[in-house]
């Protein structure tokens, strides 16, 4: 997903607040689905259920990651928290993903022997569930835009939303046809479904924790741009990560010409000026060399020489 630099910043208190009464409402939808699926011998209900807790489950680590990211840097953590939520996202991610397999695998065994199922049990609570995950999903789209942690929640209340509507038309067609294989098909279908958000949402916050480049930002244009500017030579050692989800950090050597180096003070402004304006990195490290005694053989990035990145390619 591409990462908006100028996303609108929600009100922390407000946010807290709606997600916590998302964090009851689910709360309670998961025990009432529960009980209601077991008494209905209905799997799809369960599945819904698993779906509401893994929700409630992400709601809290959410709620948490939120409070937590607020934190200022310390002796223990400089780089600050906020990296806290792209931990809680990628956590979210891999309980939905285990929770998809579970269901497949239990669907695929109802398949094969459909019990019976209350139908208007299923209905019932598949009824309350909507208006639940319906409102939870209100409650969080406002602020999913400037979070990759809200938008995990987000994703997974539209799901639960669209899977109580697959579970109220399986309940329908087993009060109006008893056809019960339609309870762990419905309940296989909302598996894949939560397999395939999870799996292509899984992606962004692991290049981050790897401390990978931003997607949305060309390695090469800022290398170019860097080398273009006035009073510059080269450049090597450069490390461009995500620091969070919404900051950007640039570490690198700089060679300096003759002239860039006496007025090293103006070309080192000019430089994070242009890294800042053009790109949108705030937070920029730079070492200077002069073009006379810079690095030999330098790697252009990591820390390395260029030979040694060559030997590791072959």
């Amino acid at each position: 997903m591409p990462h908006d630099h100028s996303h609108a910043h929600i009100d922390p208190a407000s946010g807290d607040r709606r997600v916590s009464i998302a964090i009851w409402a689910n709360g309670i939808l998961t025990v009432a689905q529960l009980s209601g699926g077991i008494f209905a011998g209905s799997l799809a209900l369960i599945a819904d259920a698993l779906h509401n807790f893994s929700d409630m489950a992400s709601l809290i680590i959410a709620f948490a990651a939120r409070k937590i990211a607020r934190r200022p840097a310390d002796e223990r953590m400089t780089f600050g928290y906020g990296r806290i939520e792209i931990v809680a996202a990628l956590v979210n991610y891999t309980t939905l993903i285990i929770v998809g397999i579970y269901l497949i695998y239990e669907g695929g065994m109802r398949m094969i022997d459909p019990p019976e199922v209350l139908g208007w049990w299923v209905v019932i609570l598949g009824g309350v569930a909507l208006v639940v995950d319906t409102l939870t999903a209100i409650l969080t789209y406002a602020m999913q835009k400037g979070s990759v942690n809200v938008r995990a929640l987000f994703l997974h209340n539209l799901s639960d939303a669209l899977a109580s509507v697959a579970v109220i038309v399986g309940g329908a067609l087993i009060i109006l046809y008893d056809i019960r294989w339609v309870d762990p098909a419905i309940t296989i279908l909302i598996a894949l479904y939560i397999l395939y958000l999870a799996v292509t949402e899984i992606g962004d916050p692991i290049r981050t924790l790897m401390l990978g480049s931003p997607p949305d930002l060309d390695c090469g244009e800022v290398i170019d741009a860097l080398r273009g500017s006035e009073g510059v030579a080269d450049v090597h050692h450069v490390h461009l990560w995500q620091m969070q989800e919404h900051e950007v950090a640039l570490d690198c050597h700089v060679v300096l010409t003759a002239k860039g180096w006496i007025d090293m003070e103006s070309t080192k402004d000019g430089v994070k000026d242009m890294l800042r304006d053009s790109f949108g990195i705030a937070h920029s490290s730079l070492e200077f060399e002069h073009e006379d005694r810079a690095h030999e053989d330098a790697a252009l990035y990591g820390h390395g020489t260029a030979n040694e990145h060559a030997g590791h390619s072959h």
